[in-house]
């Protein structure tokens, strides 16, 4: 399994998995918000906690076809399915490559960019919080999209159409998360719905995603 990790960690290194894309597209996406909205303090501060959980949503989004798709095209997924090891487990740690070289970065730049729309000072600690506890949601949630889209020709839009609906819920508690602690307002309960979020998708979905895969490889 960590072999596994390793070796995903690499290719997302080594042959554009997404690494440095995911935190590109974030910056221009903070970047451009002030140029769109105006450079006014108070409400750039408003929008902040949305349009960076928005951003970082997205850019999750932009390399979740690769997750499955190296491995289908040179035949090693076929490999996966039919080693001794767990199939869910496989998918587990597929994620959690993805969460690393996406999920992880993000979290670790977020703050710096919260600075380019004015995030309250109080926001910055919540902004983290919250997504080093929801983002791994968000991968896990993709590599179940993945899954289902596996060896389907331009399956890049189906699956964001699949994706995106499933990314509401985690957009919704982690804005929220940050709005609160912004606030000074409690945040206890949209954390901790967040964290229900990854637990019942860390739970349940790499099963979801094996049997998906399994499906597809017939």
């Amino acid at each position: 399994m960590i072999a596994l990790l390793l070796r995903d960690l690499n290719l997302a290194v080594r042959a554009g998995g997404g690494f440095g894309l995911g935190l590109a597209f974030f910056l221009i996406v903070t970047v451009l918000v002030p140029f769109g909205v105006g450079p006014e303090g108070a409400i750039l501060s408003t929008i902040a906690p949305g349009i960076l959980w928005v951003g970082a949503l997205l850019a999750c989004l932009l390399s979740l076809d690769r997750i499955f798709a190296l491995d289908f095209e040179d035949g090693s997924l076929d490999l996966l399915a039919t080693a001794p090891i767990p199939l869910e487990g496989v998918v587990a740690m597929k994620a959690a490559a993805h969460w690393f070289t996406t999920g992880l970065p993000l979290t670790l730049a977020a703050p710096v960019l919260g600075l380019l729309l004015n995030l309250d000072g109080a926001g910055y600690g919540w902004l983290v919080a919250s997504l080093a506890l929801g983002t791994p949601a968000l991968s896990m949630i993709g590599t179940f999209g993945a899954a289902l889209t596996v060896g389907l020709k331009r399956g890049g839009l189906l699956l964001s159409l699949l994706v995106l609906p499933l990314y509401v819920p985690t957009l919704i508690f982690g804005a929220e998360t940050v709005k609160r602690g912004a606030d000074g307002m409690a945040t206890g309960t949209a954390l901790m719905m967040l964290g229900a979020i990854t637990l019942a998708a860390s739970a349940l979905l790499p099963f979801a995603a094996a049997a998906a895969i399994r499906i597809n490889l017939r």
